[in-house]
């Protein structure tokens, strides 16, 4: 009798995990087909900028977080 309550608990995980896993799919589908929209309508030379001012960003915030590292 508990065997078969766990296997029902286990069973209900699993449809969880599952559907948790196609939205998360939908959303990164959503996500990449929003950025393609706005690369085709800015264009090539403001993307490359956009992502060029993007990778700069995250680099400043690595170094902001390493120095808060290297202080503690």
């Amino acid at each position: 009798m508990a065997q078969n309550k766990l296997k029902q608990k286990v069973e209900g995980l699993t449809n969880v995990i599952r559907q948790l896993v196609k939205e998360v799919q939908r959303n990164a589908d959503i996500a990449q087909g929003t950025l393609t929209a706005l690369q085709i309508h800015v264009g090539e030379e403001d993307w490359n900028k956009i992502v060029e001012e993007l990778k700069d960003k995250e680099k400043r915030a690595q170094n902001v977080e390493q120095k808060l590292e290297k202080g503690n």
